[in-house]
């Protein structure tokens, strides 16, 4: 690893022989800015691929975005490429479809000859060893912020090519406060939480709402692709059991969580082929998934990818967790959501999905309403319980006609 200036950087980056070479970087909340930076002053065109980008990417004329799950960055650009993907999926699609020219990476300063991926392992690990299959880049800013945290993601030095050292806060984000509806909707999911139970929840207030429901639990375990404050809360209440450690793929929250992350060895960040394969989540006992969606039709299909027929997100990691708990011993797969959109004052029950389904067959649909039970029903008893039991009072009847006419009922 040579560590050298920005500008030796940006002059290494200008040599590339690429005509547009493509840039695989950190994303989430470890979005590599200085070194995006550098990237952007060096290349004239180049195609950026990053998992749920934050706001503010630079993406001028000659960047196109790739992403099989759209952030706030990316989120409506008109030369978006979405390439939709499982989560599990994506490195392989990384090593044989999308091959990086240049990864670039947020990583922790070395200790004793290694770097920590920190709170973004996820994919790297297998767009650094695409990189070194086809002789391509590593790049990476040894960030004095960044936690260290133990797993998969600690990379000898040698396996990076240039470095520029930094010091750049991560990007905090701050859980909306959680209202009636949402504690209402977390209490009742919580009930479907079994005793040691091994949890993964999602992003959103209802998965937050959740989690905060379950403090006064004990021995539960958590395998999760997104690590956030709501585990380290639970944590912190004696709710998780001490023998087993938390397992995630990556970390979102507040300084608060990095602060709680760095060097703690309860903590295993695992690449995604790991955290997100369903057949090694079918083996947690009781694996319990707990989502969102926007909405759920009356076959059970949920919608959590699309908004106004434009990819808002992506499949994520939900598909491969509602799987994977689907097949655990005593697994539950759980869809959350408030019954009405209070923006678009429409019911979040619909007849029929008119966008592509985010995930189907679940064992639980969750509204503020009741909890409709769909794994093992009928098509028939599945749409009733949808109605009778998770829609909203102001729906049921459009959705009771929409279900006759459609022989649901």
């Amino acid at each position: 690893m040579h560590v050298v200036s920005e500008q030796h950087l940006s002059r290494v980056l200008g040599n590339l022989r690429a005509e547009q070479p493509r840039i695989v970087a950190s994303g989430n909340a470890a979005a590599p800015a200085t070194l995006l930076t550098a990237v952007d002053a060096a290349i004239p065109a180049y195609r950026l691929f990053m998992l749920n980008a934050p706001a503010g990417l630079l993406l001028r004329d000659g960047v196109i975005p790739e992403t099989p799950f759209v952030g706030p960055g990316m989120r409506g650009h008109p030369l978006l490429a979405y390439t939709p993907c499982r989560l599990s999926l994506v490195p392989r699609l990384i090593t044989t479809r999308l091959v990086p020219d240049v990864v670039v990476l947020n990583t922790t300063v070395p200790r004793d000859g290694v770097v920590s991926l920190g709170i973004e392992v996820n994919i790297l690990l297998a767009a650094i060893e695409a990189a070194h299959d086809r002789g391509a880049l590593v790049v990476a800013q040894l960030n004095r912020s960044m936690p260290y945290t133990y797993g998969d993601g600690q990379v000898p030095v040698a396996d990076i090519d240039y470095a520029v050292e930094v010091d750049e806060p991560l990007r905090a984000t701050t859980a909306r406060p959680s209202d009636e509806t949402h504690r209402e909707i977390g209490a009742r999911v919580a009930s479907l939480v079994g005793e040691a139970a091994t949890l993964q929840a999602g992003i959103g207030a209802v998965p937050d709402a959740t989690l905060a429901a379950l403090s006064g639990r004990t021995r539960l375990r958590v395998w999760t692709e997104m690590l956030s404050d709501g585990v380290m809360h639970l944590e912190r209440a004696g709710a998780l059991d001490g023998d087993h450690p938390l397992r995630t793929s990556f970390a979102a929250g507040s300084p608060e969580l990095y602060d709680w992350i760095d060097r703690n060895r309860r903590l295993v960040f695992s690449r995604t082929e790991k955290v997100n394969d369903p057949a090694r989540i079918a083996r947690q006992p009781a694996m319990t998934s707990i989502n969102t969606a926007l909405q759920v039709d009356l076959f059970g299909q949920a919608n959590a990818s699309y908004v106004r027929d434009q990819i808002h997100s992506g499949f994520g990691g939900q598909t491969d967790f509602i799987v994977g708990a689907l097949h655990a011993t005593d697994g539950n797969a759980v869809v959350a959501l408030a019954s009405w959109h209070p923006k678009a004052d429409v019911s979040t029950i619909v007849p029929a999905l008119r966008a592509p389904a985010t995930s189907f067959q679940q064992s639980y649909v969750v509204t503020e309403q009741g909890t409709a039970p769909l794994w093992g029903s009928s098509q028939h008893e599945q749409a009733r319980a949808l109605i009778e039991q998770a829609a909203h009072p102001d729906a049921r009847d459009d959705l009771r006609r929409a279900a006759a006419e459609a022989h649901l009922l």
